[in-house]
C-alpha cells in the first residue's frame, strides 16, 4: 500500500470531516431540531434509492473496470441510476403516501447515484487522487451552494439545502464525466447481455448486504419519528452524524484496500495489508473518538444550541459500536475484494434482525438512549460475525490490532521517503 496515498486520503477526510461538521452546525442552527430531523430523513431516503441505484453504479464499477471497456460499464450505470432514481422514490411515495420533498428526492437521487459512477470507476483504477478530490468537493461545493443560496439570493427555508445539493451534483457531475468520456470512444458504447448480467450479478450481492447494513444505521431514525416525533430525529442524527466523521477515516483506508485488493492476485499480500489497515483503523478511531469525549458538554451545546445537550451522552453511547464498525469496515472490503460476499449478506441480515426486536421495545421505553443501546448491540454483533470470518481463515494475534513503536517508525520512515 502506498503511504503516500494513505496520507493524502487522511488529509482529504480530515477536510471532509471538517465540512461535515461545518454542514452540520450550520442546518442546526439555522433549522432547529426539527430541521435537522427533515434533512435527515430526506437523506436517509436519498440514500435508500441509492442502494437500489447502486447495483450498477457502486462497487460493481470499481471490481470491473478493469475487466471490461469503461464506456460499456458507465453505459449500464447511467441508464440504470436514472430509472431507478425516477421509479424507486415514486413507488415509494404511492406506496407510503409521503409526498413532502418528493420533488427534491427526485433529482438527488439520479445526481448523486450519476457522480457515484463516475467516482467509483476512479477507484477501480486506483486514481485516488481524483476519489479524494471529488469526496472533497461534495461537502465544498455544497456549503458554498448554501451560503450563496441564503446570504446572497435570500432562501430561507430547509429545501435551499436540497436544493444546494442538486446544485452541487449536478456540477460535479458534468466535471467528472467531462474527465472521463473526453478520453472515451463513441464506438465504444455498445450493449453486451456478458457484463449486464456480470455487473447485475455482483452489483446485487454487494449491495444486498450494503442495503440491509443500511436499515441498522438508519432504521432508528424511523422508529424515533414514528414513536417520539421528528425533533428527536435531528438529535439523534447528530450523534450519528459524528460516528460517520469517525468512519470516513477509516473508509478511507478500506477504499485503498478495496483498489488494492481487486487488482491484487497475490491472496496473503491482500491479508496482510488487511491486517496492517486494521492496526492503522483502531489507533486513529479510539483517538479521535477520545477527543470528542473529552470536549466539555457545554461545548456542543453552543456549537449545536441548547436543543442538543444530549450529544456528547449519545457519541458515549455509540461509542463501542462506533469502534467495532471503523474497524469491521476493513474486514468487509476485504471480503469485497475478493468476492466472498455471502459473509457480508449474513452480517447484515444478523445485524438487522437484532435491530429489529430490539427497537420495539427499547425505543418507545428509552428514547434517543433505547436507540444508541439497540444501535450499539446491532454494530457489535454484526460486526464479530466478520472478525470471526477473517480469523477462521488466518490466524489471530492480538498484534493484528496494535500499532508499535517499530510500527510508527516504520510508517513515518516511508511517508518521509515518500514526501522527499
Amino acid at each position: 500500500m502506498k503511504q503516500l496515498t494513505i496520507v493524502q486520503t487522511f488529509i482529504s477526510r480530515f477536510l471532509i470531516l471538517v465540512l461535515s461538521f461545518g454542514l452540520v452546525i450550520f442546518s442546526t442552527n439555522m433549522w432547529g431540531t426539527e430541521g435537522k430531523g427533515v434533512i435527515a430523513i430526506l437523506i436517509a431516503n436519498a440514500a435508500i434509492v441509492g442502494f437500489f441505484s447502486s447495483v450498477f453504479s457502486g462497487s460493481s464499477i470499481s471490481y470491473f473496470s478493469s475487466k471490461f471497456k469503461t464506456e460499456q460499464v458507465l453505459l449500464y450505470a447511467y441508464l440504470w441510476s436514472i430509472i431507478v432514481g425516477v421509479v424507486v422514490p415514486l413507488t415509494f411515495s404511492l406506496v407510503f403516501r409521503q409526498d413532502d420533498y418528493l420533488l427534491y428526492l427526485i433529482p438527488i437521487s439520479i445526481l448523486f447515484s450519476l457522480l457515484s459512477a463516475n467516482i467509483n470507476l476512479f477507484i477501480g483504477r486506483k486514481d485516488i487522487r481524483r476519489f479524494n478530490l471529488y469526496t472533497i468537493l461534495q461537502q465544498l461545493v455544497h456549503f458554498l451552494f448554501l451560503i450563496v443560496l441564503i446570504y446572497v439570493v435570500g432562501f430561507e427555508d430547509v429545501a435551499t439545502y436540497f436544493i444546494a445539493q442538486i446544485f452541487c451534483y449536478t456540477i460535479l457531475f458534468f466535471l467528472s464525466s467531462f474527465q472521463i468520456l473526453s478520453k472515451s470512444k463513441l464506438s465504444n458504447f455498445t450493449f453486451s447481455i456478458v457484463i449486464i448480467v456480470a455487473m447485475f450479478s455482483y452489483g446485487w450481492k454487494t449491495q444486498l448486504s450494503a442495503f440491509i447494513q443500511f436499515l441498522n444505521y438508519r432504521l432508528s431514525f424511523y422508529f424515533l419519528e414514528y414513536f417520539q416525533g421528528i425533533a428527536t430525529v435531528g438529535v439523534f442524527s447528530i450523534g450519528v452524524a459524528f460516528s460517520e466523521a469517525i468512519w470516513t477515516l477509516s473508509r478511507s483506508l478500506a477504499v485503498i484496500l478495496y483498489a488494492d485488493v481487486i487488482n491484487s492476485k497475490n491472496e496473503q499480500d491482500s491479508i496482510t495489508k488487511t491486517k496492517s489497515s486494521l492496526k492503522i483503523t483502531l489507533f486513529v478511531t479510539v483517538f479521535f473518538l477520545a477527543i470528542m469525549l473529552l470536549v466539555p458538554e457545554k461545548v456542543y451545546t453552543v456549537i449545536f444550541s441548547k436543543d442538543f445537550y444530549q450529544t456528547k451522552k449519545i457519541i458515549l453511547l455509540l461509542s463501542p459500536g462506533i469502534v467495532a464498525i471503523a474497524v469491521s469496515n476493513i474486514i468487509g472490503y476485504y471480503f469485497a475484494g475478493t468476492n466472498r460476499l455471502g459473509i457480508l449478506n449474513v452480517k447484515s441480515v444478523i445485524g438487522f434482525l437484532i435491530t429489529i426486536c430490539l427497537s420495539f421495545y427499547a425505543i418507545p421505553k428509552w428514547g434517543i438512549f433505547g436507540a444508541c443501546l439497540v444501535t450499539t448491540v446491532s454494530y457489535c454483533v454484526s460486526s464479530g460475525v466478520l472478525f470471526w470470518k477473517f480469523f477462521s481463515i488466518t490466524n489471530f494475534k492480538i498484534q493484528d490490532y496494535l500499532i508499535s513503536k517499530s510500527d510508527l517508525n516504520l510508517y513515518l520512515r516511508k511517508i518521509v521517503r515518500k514526501l522527499s
